[in-house]
């Protein structure tokens, strides 16, 4: 006996029922995985009747799909079963009808939403088509076979009723039955990003601007703005406040993300320098209209730059406005008491050259966060524009379908 694909049990076949080849497409039409058997000698098999066994999909797959789909995933799906059948099974789960032959995979992977009568190794030879078109893929699967595939893809993900070979080789593995768990994955792989993107923005900004602001006061006035001990006091509350980035409540993107220095670069400039213009007025109002002392312009600048560190770290934490999404418990009471504390020491002198008076230091608060208000609207405006006319335009759409650009 022999039991097997009917089209290939047919090629083995001397003798085949006539109705066999439609009795075989009308049950793959139903999502059924359909079976011949063959009974008789080798070189003298005849095709004596078919099974249709039935795979169903999970209740909870239309909805994986569609979440998936809309934060920006192509999900692609391989099978070794007749084309009617995958045809069934994806129109089935929403993933979509350009359904294409083993042959198509090798010479459009990417205009289909899944492919039929896939041999084993043919996913891994897709994951590595696919990477070499810089794509970044990930890949399911559960038994020895999906192996290599796993091991190739960047994120290999191995289900919970995987063999021990799928899960050796996979970068991740789901602990419970299904596949929703992908989603947590993404969103948490999102937002570690965001995280690290705000620590990277935060910076950037603040390390040009205070370059800058150092190099020019002394160029330009002929005075340090502030002194190695405050630096000191600076880098410490600035630190306290970044590392409780790492709680935050980051937004995952909607769209896959990567790095893009040119984009990082841009916003990191355009928010350093666009806070080095409101230090260098504040420079200029301490020395030409206050007339303060140098001990107290150092004072000044100490509350201005951690205060303003914070509203960048608040700011950049988003990349439409700040006010989007709330921030972690943990971090808006680090920024909170670093504030605080800063304008408490330049009231009582504790630790500053000068204490300032307090309608003065409650005014450095109100300028900074006049200036975090406007600065984060110009933010946000450089990285619409960088959305709509840079990569992330190219992108693949909220559906999941490839733009024509």
């Amino acid at each position: 006996m022999v039991l097997g694909s009917p089209l290939e049990v047919a090629k083995l076949s001397v003798a085949k029922g006539t109705d066999l080849p439609e009795a075989a497409a009308r049950l793959s039409t139903t999502g059924a995985r359909v079976l011949a058997v063959a009974l008789g000698s080798p070189g003298a098999l005849e095709c004596v009747g078919l099974l249709a066994l039935a795979d169903r999909a999970r209740a909870d797959a239309p909805s994986l799909v569609r979440t998936l789909k809309d934060l920006g995933v192509r999900v692609v799906m391989l099978t070794g079963d007749t084309l009617p059948t995958a045809k069934a099974i994806a129109s089935s789960v929403g993933l979509g009808a350009r359904i294409g032959q083993r042959e198509d995979l090798f010479t459009d992977p990417g205009g289909f939403d899944g492919f039929a009568g896939v041999y084993p190794d043919d996913k891994h030879r897709l994951v590595e088509i696919l990477q070499k078109e810089h794509h970044v893929v990930g890949m399911t699967g559960d038994g020895v076979n999906d192996a290599p595939a796993l091991k190739q893809a960047e994120v290999g993900i191995a289900v919970a009723s995987s063999t021990e070979v799928a899960k050796a080789s996979a970068k991740l593995v789901l602990t419970r039955p299904g596949l929703t768990d992908i989603v947590n994955a993404v969103e948490g792989g999102r937002q570690v990003y965001r995280r690290m993107l705000t620590w990277t923005l935060n910076k950037i900004s603040k390390n040009l601007e205070l370059v800058f602001l150092l190099a020019g006061a002394y160029l330009v006035a002929g005075i340090f703005v502030t002194t190695p001990f405050l630096v000191l006091v600076l880098v410490f509350a600035n630190d306290f406040v970044t590392m409780s980035t790492g709680t935050d409540r980051a937004s995952p993107s909607p769209v896959p993300d990567r790095w893009n220095l040119r984009e990082i670069l841009g916003t990191a400039a355009l928010v350093g320098f666009s806070w080095l213009s409101v230090s260098g007025g504040l420079l200029w109002w301490a020395l030409r209209v206050g007339d303060l002392s140098l001990g107290a312009v150092q004072t000044l600048f100490f509350v201005y730059l951690v205060v303003a560190s914070q509203g960048t770290i608040l700011s950049v934490r988003e990349r439409g406005p700040a006010w989007r999404s709330r921030p972690s418990g943990v971090l808006l009471l680090a920024a909170i008491v670093d504030t605080l504390a800063v304008c408490a020491l330049a009231m009582t002198g504790v630790l500053v050259p000068a204490a300032l008076p307090p309608l003065l230091v409650l005014s450095i608060v109100a300028v900074v966060v006049v200036a975090a208000l406007v600065i984060d609207q110009v933010k946000t405006a450089f990285i619409r524009w960088t959305d709509a006319f840079g990569p992330r335009s190219r992108l693949v759409s909220r559906t999941g379908a490839p733009r024509s650009d």
